[in-house]
């Protein structure tokens, strides 16, 4: 951080103005358009980077880009298989998506956390979250996907009687529909809740430790800011295979049939 903007703002205003992101509207219709900015743009790049690599394949020595996509796509391929048993044509690519997207969200933290706001601010925008994992609203939304494709996927493997039926009578029998109805609603809950949360929890907290690095003298900062980076290097690539994993098991489940 630089010397003016150490003395524009104190250490409190500091971090509140890095948290706090580039919205419009109000309440529920309220928009992070930093988060929508990022996502959008980390997803062309993620498009561009596999079709350039698809246009450059080759049946002989396969180039750097090459053998990256491919290690990737049979990574992924690998757990698909090993979890989900069933027809995986969506499941797979759904799988791969989910890990890349969430596994550049998380990427974007290694950046030091003031360049993205004074980019930002040359263009007369006041806050900039730049980190769409560190925004509930971004990991909640990819986790309500996957909840709606868990209810789509139970329909898909028992039928609409038979996902009726597991809902009123597992796990205690007809008997008990009450108390089954209420257990089942509340696992069904917690899958998107969990998701979510874990991806959000971890990377607001990477977050918000390195701007309170940020706060340090600038020659303070290398020490503790390096080995924080080099302990989320490892956080980074591990929430994206965990939120990925988790989504293939929970489909997996849900496509089951007991």
């Amino acid at each position: 951080m630089s010397s003016a903007e150490h003395a524009a703002h104190t250490p409190q205003e500091y971090v509140t103005h890095h948290l706090t992101g580039w919205t419009t509207g109000e309440g529920f219709w309220t928009f992070n358009l930093d988060t929508l900015l990022m996502s959008s743009v980390l997803g062309l790049v993620l498009v561009l980077t596999f079709a350039l690599a698809a246009r450059r394949a080759t049946s002989g020595v396969p180039g750097h880009l090459q053998n990256l996509v491919e290690s990737v796509i049979e990574f992924i391929d690998g757990v698909v298989h090993e979890t989900f048993h069933g027809d995986s044509r969506l499941v797979a690519p759904l799988a791969m998506t989910i890990f890349c997207l969430v596994l550049l969200w998380n990427t974007i933290d290694l950046i030091p956390v003031d360049l993205f706001p004074a980019v930002a601010g040359l263009f007369g925008v006041q806050y900039f979250r730049p980190v769409p994992s560190a925004d509930m609203s971004a990991t909640f939304g990819l986790s309500i996907t996957v909840f709606l494709l868990i209810i789509i996927y139970s329909i898909k493997g028992k039928g609409v009687g038979g996902y009726i039926q597991e809902l009123l009578f597992h796990p205690f029998g007809k008997y008990l529909m009450p108390f089954n109805l209420i257990l089942n609603a509340v696992e069904l809950l917690a899958k998107p809740l969990s998701l979510g949360l874990r991806l959000f929890g971890n990377l607001y907290a990477g977050e918000l430790i390195f701007v309170l690095i940020a706060l340090l003298p600038w020659w303070a900062q290398w020490g503790p800011g390096g080995a924080w980076a080099i302990f989320h290097i490892l956080v980074i690539p591990l929430q994206a295979f965990i939120f990925m994993t988790l989504t293939v098991v929970y489909l997996g489940m849900a496509h089951a049939k007991h």
